[in-house]
């Protein structure tokens, strides 16, 4: 269960990252922030890799990164949680 979770909480960060991506890509061209969109797909393919990576008999190493991505999802989403 703990490692489902800790899968759950990288989807998040990913898809808290898309939602950044989206919003940053629906500006117009000469305000879009190209830098930011590349620094939020490559830490999405990192928390690709992590993910899969992930071995659920590490259970110090499971619980480390449920709390990391959880943690993450919650800063990329801001306070209100979007």
């Amino acid at each position: 269960m703990a490692y489902e979770a800790a899968v759950e909480a990288a989807n998040a960060v990913v898809g808290a990252l898309s939602a950044l991506i989206a919003r940053e890509e629906a500006k117009p061209a000469a305000e879009r922030d190209e830098g930011a969109i590349r620094m939020w797909e490559d830490e999405q393919a990192r928390c690709h890799r992590v993910r899969e990576q992930l071995d659920p008999a590490n259970t110090s190493e499971v619980a480390r990164l449920r709390r990391h991505f959880a943690e993450r999802a919650q800063v990329l989403r801001g306070p209100a949680g979007d």
